[in-house]
């Protein structure tokens, strides 16, 4: 396995060897330029079986406990939130790649209560913690996207329309 920083990375990286799927890990460390341009990389290509191979760009959120009563935890649930150049960024990996390759943003969910309260059905365990894995793709993400900071140029897609949305990354595979 990689060193990956991240923990979420390294979930979802112990996702896709547990399932024996065959996958890239891109190294951060040697970012991509091409011509004058510097690209921000992507985390993983992902190989599938039956359908288009993917270009992973996995974002690590904490899901909040959903214990019952009113606004408890509901402010923080589905975050999506992405940077313009993590969308730039996959954009012209996704043309480099070209047919064939899907980029998608990959929200790797940490679970911050337990298992049976989370409205996952898929959950993976790595070093003790549950994780839920939630793509889509960056065609579908831009068109749903709205801005969230000028400041830090984020966009989101709001949460509710984002649970409906994204979907759990087997599907892809």
């Amino acid at each position: 396995m990689a060193n990956r920083r991240f923990h979420y990375e390294a979930a979802f990286e112990d996702y896709l060897r547990s399932r024996g799927l065959p996958y890239v890990a891109v190294d951060e460390a040697k970012k991509a330029i091409f011509g004058s341009i510097s690209l921000k990389s992507f985390d993983f290509v992902v190989y599938s079986e039956g359908g288009v191979n993917l270009l992973v760009d996995v974002k690590g959120r904490k899901f909040p406990d959903a214990i019952p009563g009113p606004k408890r935890g509901a402010s923080r649930a589905w975050e999506n939130w992405v940077t313009r150049e993590d969308m730039e960024g996959l954009a012209e990996w996704q043309g480099v790649f070209g047919e064939g390759f899907e980029a998608v943003f990959l929200f790797a969910y940490w679970l911050q209560g337990p298992a049976g309260r989370s409205p996952f059905e898929d959950l993976h365990v790595f070093r003790q913690n549950h994780y839920a894995f939630m793509a889509i793709t960056l065609a579908e993400y831009a068109t749903l996207a709205r801005p969230r900071s000028r400041k830090w140029q984020t966009l989101s897609v709001p949460g509710k329309e984002f649970s409906l949305r994204a979907k759990d990354i087997t599907t892809f595979l």
